[in-house]
């Protein structure tokens, strides 16, 4: 685990409850990030390799009167994830609210041009990470008979982009784990549901033509591009107790761009 610059004298309200967001330090993470912050929520920013991005999160969800710490880890791996969940329980306590953000690169490729190691690439951040993430936060979120397990899914899954059947092909699959998590988990008091943003520009987007996302744009009937906020109050909703009857469920952040 890349560690944490938590000071130690520093410790949590135990009366707010904890959501730890993977993958958060820029684009849809921050801004989710941002918005349980605004909630109320204690936020764990998860950060893979960019900690000063992280950290000025933090610095920014602080100076608008929130909590957040940055804390360091591959969440690919299970020994660095098991380390980050320890070290986001040592400084808020007990996570009640999962969000799993985190992604890598998403190669567009001819079928002829892929590989099975390009599809596994993709399955380890969006099947085996929340795997591993839900499993060490699991056993107390039953203990408690609360959760909140939101995924970060994606409008391919309907489009079926092509060239990028690696990406669409994990992001099917993130989405069935989540139904079938959502039915084991209800009894427990433990909501699942996936939250499926249509193309919306981040950081990841820079070098993206203004011709690309006017044609993007002339599909959508809303006839606008979403923003990173749109998703992250998306996924407010379904962390608060007004959503305790959803689970189960996808919702499409993407201005009706998969109404069929």
């Amino acid at each position: 685990m890349r560690g944490n610059t938590m000071p130690d004298a520093e410790k949590s309200n135990p009366g707010k409850r904890t959501a730890l967001v993977t993958g958060a330090s820029r684009g849809l993470g921050a801004a989710i990030a941002t918005e349980l912050a605004a909630k109320g929520m204690q936020v764990a920013v998860n950060y893979f390799q960019s900690r000063a991005a992280a950290e000025d999160l933090c610095q920014r969800i602080r100076a608008s009167g929130g909590s957040a710490e940055a804390f360091g880890a591959d969440v690919r791996d299970e020994e660095e994830v098991a380390t980050l969940v320890a070290a986001t329980r040592a400084h808020f306590g007990e996570i009640d609210c999962l969000v799993l953000n985190a992604t890598g690169p998403q190669p567009m490729l001819p079928i002829e041009q892929q590989t099975w190691q390009i599809y596994l690439d993709q399955l380890e951040f969006f099947v085996k990470s929340p795997l591993l993430l839900v499993q060490q936060v699991l056993p107390q979120m039953k203990k408690r008979g609360f959760g909140r397990i939101i995924q970060i899914g994606s409008e391919v899954v309907e489009l079926g982009n092509p060239n990028f059947a690696n990406y669409v092909a994990a992001k099917g699959a993130q989405l069935g784990q989540t139904r079938s998590w959502a039915r084991e988990l209800a009894p427990f008091g433990i909501t699942v549901n996936l939250v499926a943003p249509g193309w919306i520009p981040t950081e990841r987007h820079v070098d993206s033509s203004q011709q690309e996302m006017d044609q993007y744009i002339a599909g959508v009937p809303m006839r606008r591009m979403g923003t990173a906020e749109d998703v992250g109050r998306m996924v407010a909703y379904l962390a608060s107790d007004e959503a305790n009857f959803l689970t189960g469920q996808k919702f499409a952040v993407n201005g009706g761009n998969t109404l069929l």
